[in-house]
Formats: C-alpha cells, structure tokens, sequence
C-alpha cells in the first residue's frame, strides 16, 4: 500500500508536467513563423524564376517554372566569388583579432589592479556609442595617411579597432564573475598569467566567446558603410558592397540579385546554426546570479 502510495505522489508531478504544456503556444507560434520566415521564401521564390517570366507577370506572382538562371548570372564572370572570398578573410581575420585581442584585454581589467580601469574600460564602450557617420572621413584620412587605404589589411583594421570595445566590455563582466578561489590555486601551483589565462580562462570563456564569435561575423560579414569608406578598388569589394553593384549593374535582373543575396546570406546562417547553443548559452550567462 505504501509502495503504491509513493507511485502514486511520483507520477502526480510527471501527469501535472504534462497537462501545464499546452499545445496552444505552438500555435500561436506558427502564424509568427511563417510571418518571419516570409521575406526569405520570397526572395528564394524570386531567385529560383526566369527573367522573363518576372518582366511579364511581376515580382508578386507565382513562378510557372524554376530554373537556376538567376545564380548562374549571379556568378557570372567570377566578380562574386571574388568578393564572397574577400568577405570571408575579412570576417575571419577581424574575429579572431578582435576576439583575442578583447579577451586579453577582458583579462587584463578583471583579474589585475590597473589604475583606472573602470574608466578605461568605459572609454573602450563609449566609443561603440558613437555614431559611425561621423567618424567616416577621419577614417578614411587615416588609414590614406598610413598608407593602408584600398586594402583589405585596412578594412580587417577597422572593423577589430571598432569591436574590441564592446567585446572586451562582455568579457570582462563574464571574466570578473569567475571566482578567485580557482586563480589562487593555479598561482599556487607555479602557474603565471599566460598560462592561467590559456588554460584556465579561455576555456571558461568558451561560452561568452562562442557568442561574440556569432555576433561579430555577423556584423563583420553583413557590413557595407566601412567597405565604402576604405576600399576603393571593386576587386577588393566585399560580398555587400559587391551586391551594390550587381544591383546598379543588373537594375531590372531581380532574379539575379535575388539568387546573390541568398548566396552573400549562407555563410552567416552557417555560423548561427553551428554555435547555436554556445550563443544562447553565452547569453544566459549570469542570469541565474
């Protein structure tokens, strides 16, 4: 009777579980999808549709046929896998400066008594505040003063200079949250602060960075105003300001640019889908202190 009793008040929690998940949050959630979910569907219909089937009918009407012409036009020449491969070296190049860079400095704020640096470190995010239209021509004055101007060296420059603050400020609100009880120890067993910082630090951080890591591509991938400010040559474009110039190019291909946008659109998608669960953890980070 007891026995029975205990499986009883066990299962009672289990059957209460199961009635709280109502099925009505998925779908209210359904029209919210297929509203988010429309423009990419969209410009995947416009895409996969001929020229002449959008110049006779419109953008709005359902296709009659697909065909891959509006990718092969897109690649066309080769001027968009040019500018695809200079995007993706300059997202890879201003993640991994800007990430490295920004963890030690992240490490150096929280972990060491620097004089100042709470205002170092509010300078350091005060200048992601600024807006960036105003900064566009000493910008450009610089790096043409340095005689790095034109060059993908240039842009990768610009974007680590203008994300080291924001991802150095993440870091060390994460960084300063890791008790001090664990670097004691490391300092006891012989270790300095390179290596508590390489084998201690970073892979506590692996969260938070997974998370900078997502955001930063996507920011550096998609970026368009500081590829104008500094690149000159269209050789050097990136994918953005090369979807520019397709659309100057190619006014009335809607097809065309429609199949390039999904194209430019891949690798950013590619990145969420990997560090997804390191970015929602990364931002659930000190949530639950």
């Amino acid at each position: 009777m007891t026995a029975m009793t205990l499986d009883a008040g066990a299962t009672a929690p289990r059957r209460r579980r199961r009635r709280g998940r109502s099925p009505w949050l998925h779908v209210a959630m359904i029209p919210l999808t297929l509203l988010w979910i429309s423009p990419i569907l969209f410009v995947v219909m416009i895409a996969l549709r001929s020229f002449d089937d959008i110049a006779e009918r419109g953008l709005g009407a359902f296709p009659v046929s697909l065909t891959l012409d509006g990718f092969a036009g897109a690649f066309a020449g080769g001027g968009l896998l040019q500018a695809l491969g200079n995007s993706l070296l300059v997202t890879a190049a201003g993640v991994i400066g800007s990430l490295l860079l920004s963890s030690w400095a992240a490490y150096a704020l929280s972990r060491y008594r620097i004089p100042g640096r709470k205002a170092i470190l509010l300078v350091m995010l005060a200048g992601n505040l600024l807006p960036p239209q105003i900064l566009l021509v000493p910008v450009a004055q610089i790096t043409q003063s340095v005689g790095i101007y034109d060059s993908l060296f240039a842009l990768t420059l610009v974007q680590v200079g203008f994300g080291i603050g924001f991802y150095t400020f993440v870091l060390h609100g994460f960084m300063r949250g890791l008790p001090e009880e664990m670097f004691e120890a490391a300092r006891l067993d012989g270790a300095g602060a390179a290596r508590i910082y390489a084998q201690l630090v970073l892979p506590l951080s692996r969260p938070s960075l997974a998370a900078l890591a997502a955001l930063a591509t996507t920011w550096i991938f998609n970026d368009l105003i500081w590829a104008l400010t500094v690149l000159r040559s269209e050789t050097k474009f990136p994918i953005t300001a090369a979807l520019l110039n397709l659309q100057g190019g190619f006014s009335s291909q809607w097809n065309v640019i429609a199949a390039a946008s999904l194209v430019a659109a891949i690798p950013t998608a590619i990145v969420f889908f990997i560090f997804q669960k390191q970015f929602v953890s990364g931002l659930l980070v000190g949530s639950n202190k």
